[in-house]
């Protein structure tokens, strides 16, 4: 008798989730087996074994998937071996996930699989009793956070104990103190913000966002305290801003962001005594002309500290709409109309899709 080669397990019929449709079928025999009055015993005792045996390819199928991104058939494999274990001790049978730390570390991947599916009701009671069982993983702190934090302040400051828990258990943990630095951005809580960006500057001081976060968060200071009338706190905070502007253009000094933020500080100082001019304009008093003049002069020192950082800001982006806005906005201040008009030019193309990526100010 002639017998076939099959060649590579490549050619051989590919079928989709094998394991889960196998532990399907044993789910349904064991199933009918109940709904049978004197069903033979041998039968269910057949799919009680065979689920035994499914529970380890439906963990090997969920971790092939995982490392696949595959979440979705992740879930569905892993989430399939924890509905196994149940039957099987329905059925006083033993489980490959009788032990306490296996069954959660399967409860663990199982959850992960849903979150990163876009599945968080599904995650989310399986996360819960992890951290009930007080498990030693820092990352379901920060799962139970994002699954409950829905973007309102509301669900926010309710999902924040989670994190808080978590700060505490695993103080070393990055990835907590960046989950933590960003939900008091999202609340604009700007003064608890300041020593856990040093902290976080502190474990990875060449991580240049956090010098900018930092300098941001300063200038927001600065500019709550200018607008409440405490100068000399303001002046502190707009130092502090600038300083760590400057740490992040000393570390790379082609930063754009650190360089738009450093002329913006700057820009929002003019603008601000800008509005203070106009006030002083209407006293034509010696007192009141010596005023103004003298805040002018200040108006256009800020302006003159503003410009070169704009400038390489545009050379390393010419198509920065901002930084536009603010170039042609200091060149009017300047009475050079030339210039701030081929700058409003530029803004205009930019605006209608019209692209153009050489830098205005190269010859500068």
């Amino acid at each position: 008798m002639k017998q076939t080669c099959l060649g590579s397990l490549e050619e051989l019929p590919q079928v989709d989730g094998v394991a889960v449709k196998a532990f399907n079928a044993y789910a349904t025999a064991v199933e009918k087996h109940a709904q049978v009055i004197n069903s033979p015993r041998y039968l269910l005792q057949d799919a009680l074994k065979g689920i035994l045996e499914v529970q380890g390819h439906l963990y090997n199928f969920g971790i092939y998937a995982f490392e696949a991104q595959d979440y979705g058939s992740a879930y569905l494999n892993f989430s399939s071996g924890l509905a196994a274990h149940e039957i099987l001790k329905n059925q006083g049978e033993e489980s490959i996930l009788d032990d306490a730390y296996a069954m959660m570390d399967q409860k663990y991947i199982t959850a992960l699989a849903a979150l990163n599916n876009h599945m968080p009701e599904a995650a989310r009671p399986l996360f819960e009793e992890l951290y009930q069982a007080n498990y030693d993983n820092a990352a379901i702190y920060e799962a139970l956070y994002t699954i409950h934090a829905r973007g309102e302040v509301a669900s926010m400051e309710a999902a924040y104990p989670y994190l808080k828990a978590g700060r505490e258990k695993y103080p070393g943990e990055t990835s907590l103190l960046f989950a933590e630095i960003n939900h008091f951005l999202k609340l604009n809580r700007l003064d608890e913000l300041i020593d856990k960006l040093k902290m976080a500057i502190n474990r990875e001081p060449d991580n240049l966002a956090l010098y900018i976060t930092l300098g941001g968060v300063y200038d927001n200071l600065y500019q709550r305290e200018l607008a409440a009338g405490n100068s000399d706190r303001a002046r502190n905070y707009f130092d502090q801003a600038f300083n760590y502007y400057h740490q992040t253009l000393e570390k790379d000094p082609t930063n754009f962001d650190a360089l738009y933020s450093t002329g913006t500080l700057y820009y929002n100082r003019a603008a601000t005594m800008t509005i203070a001019l106009s006030e002083l304009s209407s006293d034509n008093s010696p007192a009141g002309m010596e005023k103004y003049e003298a805040m002018e002069a200040g108006v256009f020192a800020a302006f003159d500290q503003a410009l070169p950082y704009f400038q390489k800001a545009e050379r390393i982006n010419p198509n920065s709409v901002e930084t536009l806005i603010a170039l042609k906005e200091i060149y009017a201040r300047y009475n050079e109309p030339e210039t701030s008009n081929a700058l409003n030019e530029r803004l205009e193309n930019l605006q209608h899709g019209g692209i153009n990526e050489t830098s205005f100010f190269n010859g500068f």
